[in-house]
């Protein structure tokens, strides 16, 4: 029996989380989605209907807490456990008391730390065998956001735990702030795509579909720079990239990122990686936030731009690490003793 699970990503329903910190233009942009086509497909969790402009688009409202738009999209206010939310939706949709929404739109307050929304569908099996983690989205305000970077911890999180980082007020910003923040934002987290956004403008299959993918996480556009150096905004935060050039031993390399988890778990802030195993000829996907990962997953087959060792060599294997006071250094020699105590 295989280790791995298939992608069976298309059985769950994808759920995005909208995050930045306040007044960053997050309501702008989901008021923005929710007048799109093609999200009228969608569920969507807010904090307060009152700060999402629904009145003109309301059809319906259903028990005082849910809307019915019309977009299509199903609004509900967040009023108790995140988790019990969506297992009332889902167990609505299936009864067909709610329209058959085909994902999830998660709007985070100014302050949040998204990391438990995604540990949360990743790991609780009360929700993630319904749902999977699509994408998070994180607004960072062009005027502030070098200052808010700064100075809030919060804001720091959101920007890199995001899988697009949508760049907002660029059009009233100093064109030289706006791309030094560009500059800052790519070296805190260069696993994101990074977009500029003029009130909420954008299409909503450019924030949608993040989920696992060789091409898209680890594309060789951004890795290109992986040996180039980088400022680092944060001291403490740092992002790197470890390369493995053999196919890796699977019982090893998990053993050991179990053991990194173990100890390090708070300052791992996201990682992800694609895996060349001994014995698989797919590539294996792990993705992981904190202490929290998903069950690694066999992808269809490499992408054609993927390096090799060597002309028709074993293919690399490739991990991103994103990480709060753990330099690479740190984990790349935990890696290399592990390996040494493995073969004592």
């Amino acid at each position: 029996m295989s280790l791995f699970d298939k992608d069976e990503s298309a059985q769950r329903l994808p759920v995005a989380v909208i995050t930045g910190f306040l007044g960053s233009g997050k309501t702008t942009l989901l008021n923005s989605l929710l007048k799109h086509p093609a999200t009228g497909d969608a569920a969507v969790i807010v904090n307060e209907f009152g700060e999402v402009a629904v009145d003109h688009l309301l059809v319906e409202a259903i028990e005082g807490e849910t809307m019915v738009l019309a977009s299509g999209c199903v609004c509900c206010a967040l009023r108790d456990d995140l988790v019990t939310a969506l297992r009332q939706l889902y167990a609505r949709r299936a009864s067909g008391a709610l329209p058959p929404f085909q994902r999830v739109i998660i709007e985070t307050t100014g302050l949040a730390d998204p990391a438990p929304i995604a540990q949360m569908l990743l790991n609780n099996p009360l929700v993630s065998n319904s749902f999977r983690l699509d994408s998070i989205v994180a607004t960072v305000d062009a005027l502030h956001g070098t200052a808010q970077l700064a100075a809030q911890p919060e804001a720091v999180k959101q920007a890199a735990l995001a899988d697009r980082l949508l760049l907002t007020k660029g059009d009233v910003a100093a064109p030289e702030s706006a791309r030094a923040l560009r500059g800052h934002l790519r070296s805190l987290n260069r696993l994101a795509e990074l977009h500029d956004v003029v009130m909420g403008a954008i299409a909503p299959d450019v924030l949608f579909g993040a989920a696992p993918t060789a091409r898209h996480w680890l594309g060789e556009e951004r890795l290109m720079e992986r040996d180039a150096p980088h400022e680092q905004p944060h001291r403490d935060i740092e992002s790197f990239v470890l390369e493995f050039e053999q196919p890796l031993d699977w019982r090893l390399f998990s053993r050991w990122l179990g053991d990194l988890r173990s100890r390090c778990g708070e300052q791992l802030l996201r990682v992800k990686g694609v895996l060349a195993l001994r014995g698989e000829t797919q590539p294996v996907v792990i993705q992981g936030i904190h202490h929290v990962f998903h069950p690694p997953v066999r992808l269809e087959a490499w992408p054609e731009s993927w390096p090799t060792e060597g002309a028709g060599g074993p293919h690399r294997s490739r991990l991103v690490f994103i990480t709060r006071a753990l330099p690479r250094e740190l984990v790349a020699e935990s890696w290399r003793d592990y390996q040494a105590a493995m073969a004592s």
